[in-house]
């Protein structure tokens, strides 16, 4: 069942954010474009890649008013000793939110069960705590933000201009589509 249009389930979790443990819940989600990042686990070769390209972009993710978060099922005390021990990771100041329970990964459909590790999935969620986009990867295949700010930028264009769509490959400033009657066997 897709989770497209779905409203982020109730949670708790501790999260490690620039030397703190805070706490972050469903709530953090509303009120903001918010991404979500699961990825399988700590101390691990992928993931280092995607969290430092994550953190390359951070600042023009929070220009477009999306904060980030990633998660794994490690605890918030892992992220932690990750952060504190590897170079791509200490430069992180997004919450890394720790998912020992599993409750994350399986809300969001993510959890590997036979690993008890998330996959590589990527979330953008509204303001309203409502998902818009899911991206779901093979555990070797990283991501890309650059792409990720792209998908950003439309989910926003669209909420903020009902009836209209972007088309593939839209880029800001660029032609979007009206869907209607005229269109039918057009494109």
């Amino acid at each position: 069942m897709s989770l497209i249009g779905k409203e982020v389930q109730p949670f708790e979790a501790k999260a490690f954010k620039q030397g703190e443990f805070v706490d972050v819940t469903h709530e953090d989600f509303k009120g903001q474009w918010s991404v979500v990042c699961f990825y399988p686990a700590d101390f691990s070769f992928v993931c280092p890649t995607e969290l430092e390209d994550l953190q390359n972009n951070y600042e023009a993710l929070k220009e477009l008013g999306a904060e980030v978060y990633s998660v794994s099922t490690d605890t918030h005390f892992v992220h932690k000793g990750w952060h504190d021990s590897s170079e791509k990771i200490g430069k992180i100041e997004y919450s890394m939110i720790g998912d020992p329970s599993q409750t994350l990964s399986r809300n969001f459909d993510v959890l590997n069960e036979e690993e008890g590790l998330a996959d590589r999935g990527t979330f953008i969620i509204d303001p309203d705590g409502v998902i818009q986009t899911v991206e779901i990867n093979a555990g070797g295949i990283g991501r890309d933000a650059d792409t990720l700010i792209n998908k950003i930028k439309a989910a926003q264009y669209v909420r903020n201009n009902p009836g209209e769509v972007c088309p593939a490959k839209w880029e800001e400033g660029t032609e979007t589509l009206t869907p209607s009657l005229d269109l039918v066997g057009k494109i």
